[in-house]
């Protein structure tokens, strides 16, 4: 087994927040590679969000994001499964950090299955109309362009702002494997100034 350096795990917790042990432990069976124990990090945050997707998460907060200027904005409910979690600085901070997302990228769904049957299936005959008129083998660009659809619309999907190399999905759950409880984007909405009035 490694022998993991303290410094390690500081620089290991530094970037995923991670607690000692954990990092610890990811280091051990990485052999000491930093971004080896990242990837592991991150697999077990998906286990762990996983294992818990089926447990009740009615805590957790409602934030507001407003842009510079005031002209753009959002509201987003993030739930938890306890009120300790809710109150807990770093779920607050991932909260801050969705409804930024949210504000910055304007997603329509939260997760693949929000997106229609119908919806999904008109992108993937214009996708696939794209490839005949370009030559195209069908199946590989429909299938391209459906992860970009799904990255552009669904919330989950789309990459952290902060963090082009990690989704939104990454990013929570990461919380989920530190917090050991299950962390759900509930609902959001996206405010721009003027929207929604009739034509003069």
């Amino acid at each position: 087994m490694a022998t993991v350096a303290a410094v390690d795990i500081k620089k290991l917790r530094e970037q995923t927040s991670a607690g000692i042990m954990e990092c610890r432990k990811a280091l051990e069976d990485s052999g000491g590679d930093l971004e080896k124990a990242i990837v592991l990090l991150r697999e077990h945050g998906a286990a762990t969000a996983m294992a818990k997707e089926n447990r009740r998460a009615e805590e957790g907060t409602i934030m507001a994001y407003v842009h510079h200027g005031g002209k753009l904005g959002s509201l987003v409910e993030v739930n938890c499964e306890s009120d300790f979690v809710a109150r807990n600085e770093e779920f607050i901070t991932l909260a801050k950090e969705l409804a930024m997302q949210i504000a910055a990228t304007s997603p329509r769904y939260i997760a693949k299955p929000d997106v229609p049957a119908d919806y999904l299936e008109a992108q993937k005959t214009e996708f696939a109309r794209q490839a005949a008129d370009l030559g195209k083998p069908v199946e590989p660009f429909v299938q391209g362009k459906l992860e970009q659809f799904l990255a552009q619309v669904c919330l989950m999907e789309q990459p952290y702002i902060r963090d082009a190399a990690i989704t939104v999905t990454n990013l929570i759950n990461d919380k989920v494997g530190k917090f050991k409880e299950r962390i759900r984007v509930k609902r959001f909405v996206v405010y721009k100034l003027g929207e929604g009035e009739d034509a003069a």
